[in-house]
């Protein structure tokens, strides 16, 4: 009789139980799940949210030759730690086609605007509109998020111009992404301020292209183009550079150029992913035209940069699109899993830029990374660089540095 009744409760209960999950699911149709990071979900799909965020903590030590020494002065210090990232986000979609995001960095205890915008998705022809501080179309390498780029730090070439500036951006995906375009009007102003500028305006366009397109077998060939004209209300510029390591100091910059009517920036990209291996360069170019074209019309500073890496555990980079860049690498087993050892990444890097131009000699530097990557899991890494530093015609230097980071 005991067992009787002990099966009719566990009937009871577990009916009462189903009835109420039913319940909640009508009252509260969403769901909520850990993917890499916190999404919400609305049963219908027309609601979707994330949440997350990034924590980059890196270390470094620096070592500079007696010509740098001379040139620059002694280091102040040889070694500096600081949380280089310290993000976080929340953006989603709501009635299927408005999306929106708001990221607030705090690294250095202040607080920083980064993405934040408003967008329109599904627009007939023109695809998607997005209104805000949003990264401009324009070069491959600061388009892919820093949770994922190879190296620590992003390369010379960046501080042409801003990631992201305050404007309207369209862009779209053609021919089964085969072809992608991107175009946008900004203020010359940035919460980023990668680069010293008044307000003036940018008109940024890119066109990019898949040749090869085989993501299931972890094979791309990508292509692409992209154009900036600058203007600056007060017709100033200024290009400045330090090692690609964001605790040491600054050894090229132009200072400040002034008189210059506008600036012409066009940039080409290639990114070739096959298996295991992958290849990334680009080659920048910057043209500014001064106001009274006498005694000098023009200058003319360019900028490049090509690395590949390799995983030895045989995973693969993983191309996002054309405006996302590349994203994030799943390791095939996680550090501690079974015997999983994560995954193992080897990469190099050969940048280079050359700030001289007619009267302006802002110097010239190359640089040779080495890194190793472990993802000890999809949201955990440990990187470690070597960086080799020539300003030429100067002196040398050398950067040590790590960094550990969570991201979700």
């Amino acid at each position: 009789m005991k067992l009787k009744y002990l099966l009719i409760t566990i009937i009871i209960l577990s009916s009462f139980t189903m009835f109420s999950q039913e319940e909640e699911k009508k009252e509260n149709p969403f769901s909520f799940k850990w993917d890499n990071g916190f999404k919400l979900e609305s049963l219908d799909k027309q609601f979707r949210m994330k949440f997350g965020g990034r924590i980059m903590v890196d270390h470094a030590y620096f070592f500079q030759n007696s010509d740098l020494d001379e040139n620059f002065g002694e280091l102040e210090t040889k070694s500096g730690t600081e949380i280089r990232r310290a993000r976080f986000f929340m953006s989603g979609t709501v009635y299927s086609n408005v999306e929106f995001k708001l990221q607030v960095d705090f690294a250095g205890g202040v607080a920083i605007l980064k993405d934040a915008y408003i967008g329109f998705k599904k627009v007939p022809v023109v695809g998607t509109i997005r209104i805000g501080n949003v990264k401009e179309p324009f070069r491959f390498d600061p388009l892919t998020s820093s949770k994922y780029i190879t190296f620590m730090e992003r390369v010379l070439a960046t501080d042409f111009a801003h990631e992201r500036n305050s404007g309207i951006i369209i862009f779209n995906d053609f021919f089964n992404k085969r072809f992608s375009a991107q175009a946008g009007a900004f203020r010359n102003s940035s919460f980023g301020n990668a680069i010293a500028a008044n307000d003036g305006y940018i008109v940024t366009g890119r066109a990019t292209g898949l040749l090869i397109n085989k993501p299931d077998e972890h094979k791309i060939l990508h292509l692409g183009v992209g154009f900036s004209h600058r203007v600056s209300d007060n017709h100033e510029f200024k290009i400045s550079s330090r090692p690609e390591a964001h605790l040491g100091p600054k050894y090229i910059n132009t200072g400040t150029i002034e008189n210059i009517k506008h600036a012409n920036l066009t940039n080409f990209e290639a990114v070739f992913i096959y298996k295991s291996f992958s290849f990334q360069g680009e080659y920048i170019i910057g043209v500014y035209d001064t106001m009274d074209f006498e005694p000098i019309d023009k200058y003319t500073f360019d900028s490049y940069y090509g690395q590949v890496s390799y995983f030895i555990t045989g995973e693969s980079k993983n191309y996002k699109g054309s405006y996302s860049g590349l994203g994030r690498v799943k390791p095939t087993k996680n550090f501690g899993s079974s015997g999983g050892a994560g995954a193992w990444e080897v990469a190099v890097r050969l940048s280079n830029s050359n700030l001289n131009s007619k009267d302006v000699f802002g110097g010239e530097q190359r640089d040779i990374t080495l890194g190793v990557n472990w993802y000890v899991n999809p949201i955990t890494r440990l990187m470690v660089n070597y960086d080799l530093v020539k300003v030429v015609d100067t002196g040398n230097a050398a950067v040590i540095q790590a960094r550990m980071q969570i991201d979700f």
